[in-house]
């Protein structure tokens, strides 16, 4: 004689186990994003495919773990405190990140090595054709200055034509 299945007893323990598990990760989900940041950054390419360079540099940010809330459209424009034939393509993003301003401009500065950026502003003086540049414009309301970092990002914010441009729609 064939024992017949407890269907209804497998379908209450999967429920239960469902909801335990939909419990637990609405309740991680939530603490975690009480210690995320929101983050405004504005990236630039003036070398190769630069729209592409843009994306990837996008693509980078997500895998280290933080939340692209919205981009804005493409914006191209001349060089700005340089001279160059090489024209900008720039983007403007708001993040959410649980790394410090400090870690996250190493993780930006990572970014920008391992795709290929050679020279950095603050470390020569001066500007020059990039692959990528990520700068850090706002995070929360913080105001932070040291030798690496202002925060708000006074130039992009005030004095850059095209930064209010893609930032108009942020604030």
């Amino acid at each position: 004689m064939k024992k017949k299945k407890n269907t209804t007893h497998s379908i209450t323990i999967a429920t239960i186990f469902a909801s335990t598990f939909l419990k637990k990760l609405f309740i991680n989900q939530s603490f975690s994003n009480m210690s995320q940041h929101k983050v405004v950054l504005l990236l630039g390419s003036n070398i190769g495919d630069k729209k592409k360079n843009l994306q990837e540099a996008l693509e980078h940010i997500k895998k280290g773990g933080n939340d692209i809330l919205k981009i804005s459209e493409f914006l191209t424009s001349e060089p700005v405190e340089f001279v160059s034939s090489n024209i900008f393509c720039n983007i403007a993003s708001i993040i959410f990140t649980h790394l410090s301003p400090i870690q996250l401009l190493d993780f930006v500065k990572s970014i920008e090595v391992e795709m290929g950026r050679i020279n950095d502003s603050k470390v020569s003086g001066g500007y020059a054709d990039r692959i990528i540049d990520i700068d850090i414009v706002k995070y929360d309301e913080l105001k932070f200055t040291s030798e690496r970092l202002e925060v708000p990002h006074q130039k992009h914010l005030f004095e850059r034509e095209f930064s209010r441009i893609l930032l108009k729609d942020f604030f």
